[in-house]
């Protein structure tokens, strides 16, 4: 279905507003943690659980969500999963047990493995090969954007109730679902349907992941992997830690988490092309690996709400640098399998966002200190698998 200019970018907006609402979900539960663990008498393991639950269901729901929006269409299932989102997040603004939080975020787990890939689809089905690349960077910088800024986003809500976080990303989910039904249409006929239903029953995720193995692609998706696992248990421990170590409250947590993410926003915008053309993506990477590793060192022995936000800053930025320029690359190599690359980013992106808070929950249980120690230890080890990637294989897979 071809699209006018105009057309074409009201759809994106469209297509953007509702990954980024539901991506906001993910990190809205972060800064009113020390809350919730004060009221409900809940250890950190419990809430890192809460936030690895989120992507389990992600991670199951993924595979067989993909192949419904072959079968059924994009629109469907992107609507039926803002729904169930707005569902997710209004159960656990009402939840007082903890069993209802965890089923809140398996709803909100699921609905969003409904959501990416439909949205992934629709943009591809909408955009020309030329186009396609920047249209995916959009799709990854409103993820990028919904995961940091939800936290901040939830803190200042959080002012005027400890449960308007929930009530509000509710309604905004309702909202978005509501829009989508009667703005959006259908990209493709029954036909183009049905023929690529056939197609994708001849591929499978076990295959997929097999595939993923492959060194080419295995080294990048572990540091894909590391990134997920730095970023959320980083975030999921830092309002426990801010709270219990220096007694921050959610705002103050709000606050340093925005200000961060615009810095990170800032310097992406105006840096990251010119960074790339002058360093090139392995080497990018590798800086920003060591910082990361040097500054989560290094908020555990500072103090003071200034300089928290100083090192937080430059800690979001090295997360987000490390984000598109892995995408970059990921994108170099995949040529024409650009649906397995984004499908397997999901999967290592998943894996890394269900360890990384149930580790983090369990070592702040020991000492506060400890998750960030533990994030330092797994980016060096990132950094170290770095220098055994061979960019002659990124090479001559070009060339081929």
């Amino acid at each position: 279905m071809k699209k006018t200019i105009k057309e074409q970018k009201s759809i994106l907006i469209i297509l953007l507003s509702n990954i980024f609402i539901a991506f906001l979900g993910v990190g809205l539960i972060i800064p009113v943690m020390p809350s919730f663990m004060n009221i409900m008498h809940l250890s950190g393991k419990t809430m890192g659980n809460l936030v690895a639950v989120f992507a389990v269901a992600q991670l199951l729901m993924s595979p067989l969500a993909g192949r419904w929006v072959d079968r059924y269409g994009r629109k469907k299932i992107i609507t039926i999963g803002l729904f169930l989102f707005g569902i997710s997040e209004l159960i656990f603004g009402l939840g007082t047990h903890v069993s209802v939080l965890y089923l809140s975020r398996m709803l909100g787990g699921i609905s969003a493995a409904f959501i990416m890939p439909g949205v992934t689809a629709y943009v591809a089905d909408i955009t020309s090969v030329q186009e396609r690349p920047k249209a995916m960077g959009y799709i990854s910088a409103a993820i990028s954007t919904g995961f940091i800024i939800g936290p901040g986003f939830g803190g200042f809500i959080a002012e005027y109730g400890i449960r308007m976080p929930f009530f509000f990303a509710a309604a905004i989910a309702f909202l978005a679902c509501i829009s989508s039904i009667f703005i959006l249409k259908e990209p493709l006929t029954k036909e183009q349907l049905a023929e690529i239903s056939a197609k994708t029953k001849q591929t499978s995720f076990i295959n997929d992941l097999k595939k993923s193995l492959n060194p080419l692609y295995f080294i990048p998706f572990i540091i894909v992997f590391v990134l997920a696992f730095g970023l959320s248990a980083y975030e999921t421990v830092f309002s426990l830690f801010s709270d219990h170590k220096f007694g921050f409250t959610p705002k103050d947590i709000a606050a340093i988490i925005t200000i961060s993410s615009i810095f990170g926003v800032i310097v992406q915008i105006f840096m990251f092309g010119k960074m790339v053309d002058k360093l090139g993506e392995k080497k990018l990477i590798q800086l920003c690996l060591i910082a990361g590793a040097i500054l989560a060192v290094t908020s555990t022995v500072i103090s003071g709400f200034w300089a928290v936000l100083v090192v937080t800053c430059f800690i979001f930025l090295a997360f987000d640098l490390l984000r598109p320029a892995l995408t970059t690359f990921l994108s170099k190599t995949a040529g024409n399998e650009q649906g397995f690359i984004a499908g397997m980013n999901s999967t290592y992106t998943s894996l890394g966002n269900i360890i990384g808070p149930m580790l983090g929950g369990i070592l702040f249980d020991v000492n506060i200190h400890y998750p960030y120690l533990f994030a330092a230890v797994i980016m060096v080890i990132g950094l170290g698998i770095t220098f055994v990637w061979k960019e002659k294989q990124l090479t001559e897979n070009l060339v081929e």
